[in-house]
């Protein structure tokens, strides 16, 4: 079927691939618009009769008008649909209707879209970007029904956006040094809109970078005349900050210091009248302490580690003002994307949980009117990501209540944080990787869409690890380009740890052994400075083994792998337990093979539970332990379909169909 195209960046419309669709009157035109502003949700029959007799009181037919109206979009959207065949685009769901349209098929949401890409892009290509985004506008957003107030929270959304395009398209042009490019516009938004204070520091910054010192400076007066005259407010620190800058003529100011330089002379202005102007002991400190540290954890390294040092200082200085609603802000503005399920540091998220749980307790009880709902959900979603690998159901429980909270707020960076809770404790059982690919998904999604590059990044390598899991190497290729090339914009150094190790991966499961070892030798040297002991910790040795496990086996399964692949004197970290019935059973040494498999947990709920599976069942299968098969059989099958310990991102040890073919084989006799 042709892809019908509408667009409301303007009056509503609807196009086919032969021209304009007529849309007869203004109720249908609403009905369509109003579809469209729910973004493919169900729109019940009653909230469309209300929102379209919203100053009258609804005739006694409405519910039959409205009807009518849909049939009658119906026939115009799908001319060629034959007679009492389901609708494809308006279609009837449970108490209402709802738009079934793609991403791209209505003028607003590719607008959306060009301006999330153009946020991640350098310059030269997110100028292009942003005027492909700006030529869709044909004027005010749904411009038939401005007063119309189910559209009104839209019309402003999309009006906001596209004043911040047209600045950051002006930031753009500033970049690629066209400042004298950038005047004319400015001055033409801001003669429609003289409150933006951006758009004045612009104008002000692009004079100047012309030459005209003069009318830069006249120009900020005029801004400061404005808005005292229009708003009573002076202006704010960025157009001061400016204005000092031009008459002392700094460089960072002129375009010519290197972005370095002037990055570093930003930071040390701000950081010195941060100091100047908040009192020590503040409460604004912690926060903005907070967000440092959050900062600092994403660089990686010395960063990640120093950001881990101070966390539980600040939250404990929080506690100590008595109030929950501040130490519950503390806890939850520490929202660092995490992708590896096993914790760097387990006591500290011992005492961060702890902590979360006594503001939890502490809060005021929901009021109905969600007072502390953006805290209760900061807090339980930090609950969820720092229990992660646990088989508490506690952090099962608190991830859905944090999900289910920042749904119901609509807030897109509180969604992401729980989502990285709902993704931590997505390990409860083997066979989980399509839930998890959903989950990636989604962060994409919300990341590309409102600038939350590294929940963006984020959602990247989870897909990553769940197509992985799914042996669907060349999905997960493009997610791991994806990762890398936000990283590189977005000086993400953590990211490629994970991407290198997915390389190593890619060798070993193409059937490269050779190659396999050498780039996990090169990944495993570069894990000391990543900052991440939860993530290095006998990984080196567990990857090497991984080796012995994608090489051809017999059909009894792949067999006790030789004495040197399991030296127990190596460091197996948290892998220890699955690795001493092998090291035994190499040894020759049966009897002690068999108390270390009688021995052994249930694993971790991490992204590892297959292969330490996997490891149980080579070792219950050379000893013909149908009880230690039966339960690791049971745990494997949910997993069937997947690539044991892939779903790392990291190393495999082979199908899990191969090891469940051998346990069946062994149990039956």
């Amino acid at each position: 079927m042709a892809q019908v195209l509408f667009g409301v960046l303007g009056p509503v419309t609807a196009e086919g691939p032969d021209g304009p669709i007529a849309l007869k009157g203004p109720r249908h035109r609403a009905v369509l618009a109003r579809l469209i502003v729910a973004r493919r949700r169900v729109v019940p029959v009653g909230r469309l009769v209300a929102d379209l007799w919203a100053e009258d009181p609804p005739p006694s037919g409405a519910v039959g008008a409205v009807q009518t109206f849909v049939a009658a979009l119906r026939r115009a959207l799908e001319p060629d649909r034959p007679p009492r065949t389901p609708a494809r685009l308006l279609v009837t769901d449970g108490p209402g209707y709802a738009l079934r349209v793609g991403p791209d098929a209505v003028d607003a949401w590719r607008f959306e879209t060009a301006v999330g890409e153009a946020a991640r892009l350098p310059p030269a290509r997110a100028l292009r970007r942003l005027d492909e985004a700006l030529e869709l506008w044909r004027g005010p957003a749904y411009a038939d029904f401005a007063r119309e107030e189910w559209v009104r929270g839209e019309r402003a959304r999309l009006a906001e956006l596209r004043l911040r395009s047209v600045e950051r398209r002006a930031e753009a042009q500033l970049a690629l040094g066209l400042a004298a490019e950038a005047v004319p516009d400015l001055d033409a938004h801001l003669a429609d809109h003289p409150w933006r204070e951006d758009a004045w520091r612009l104008l002000a910054l692009a004079l100047y970078r012309t030459g005209r010192q003069g009318d830069a400076l006249a120009v900020l007066r005029r801004a400061r005349s404005t808005l005292v005259e229009q708003l009573g407010l002076d202006p704010g620190p960025g157009l001061r900050r400016l204005e000092a800058d031009m008459l002392a003529q700094d460089p960072a100011i002129d375009g010519t210091a290197g972005p370095s330089e002037a990055a570093a002379q930003l930071w040390t202005r701000a950081a010195a009248a941060y100091d100047r102007t908040v009192a020590a002991g503040a409460r604004a400190r912690l926060e903005t302490t907070v967000g440092l540290l959050r900062d600092l954890a994403v660089t990686g390294g010395g960063g990640l580690t120093a950001a881990r040092e101070h966390r539980l200082a600040a939250i404990t200085a929080a506690e100590e003002f008595g109030d929950p609603e501040l130490t519950g802000r503390v806890i939850g503005a520490f929202d660092v994307p995490a992708i590896w399920t096993r914790g760097d540091d387990p006591e500290l998220a011992r005492q961060i949980v702890a902590a979360a749980e006594r503001t939890l307790a502490a809060l005021p009880p929901p009021d109905g009117r969600g007072t502390y709902d953006a805290v209760r959900c900061r807090l339980l979603a930090t609950v969820a990501v720092e229990t992660r690998g646990s088989h508490s159901s506690r952090g099962p429980r608190a991830a859905g209540l944090a999900e289910a909270l920042a749904r119901r707020l609509d807030d897109p960076a509180l969604l992401a944080f729980a989502l990285n809770g709902t993704f931590m404790q997505s390990f409860t059982r083997a066979g989980l990787a399509p839930r998890r690919s959903e989950i990636g998904a989604e962060l994409v999604e919300l990341g590309a869409r409102h600038g939350l590059v590294t929940f963006e990044v984020l959602g990247h390598l989870i897909r990553l690890q769940a197509y992985g899991a799914l042996g669907d190497f060349a999905a997960a290729d493009t997610h791991a380009a994806a990762a890398d090339r936000l990283a590189a914009l977005h000086e993400l150094p953590l990211v490629g740890v994970f991407t290198q190790w997915y390389g190593a991966l890619r060798l070993a499961a193409s059937g490269d052994p050779a190659g396999a070892r050498s780039a996990y030798e090169r990944a495993a040297d570069g894990l000391p400075d990543a900052g991440m002991p939860g993530l290095t910790h006998g990984l080196r040795q567990l990857a090497l083994l991984s080796l012995h496990f994608t090489s051809p086996h017999s059909a009894d399964g792949p067999g006790v792998p030789p004495r040197e692949a399991v030296d127990p004197r190596a460091d197996w970290g948290p892998y220890r337990p699955w690795i001493t019935p092998l090291s035994a059973l190499a040894a020759g040494d049966h009897p002690a093979a068999l108390r270390a498999l009688h021995a052994l947990p249930e694993p971790p709920h991490d992204l590892l539970y297959e292969a330490c599976c996997c490891l149980e069942a080579t070792a219950a299968l050379a000893l013909a332990d149908h009880a230690a098969l039966t339960r690791v059989q049971a745990r494997l099958l949910p997993a069937a379909a997947e690539l044991a310990g892939a779903g790392s991102g990291l190393l495999t040890l082979g199908p899990v169909a191969g090891y469940l073919a051998a346990i069946g084989k062994t149990l039956r006799g």
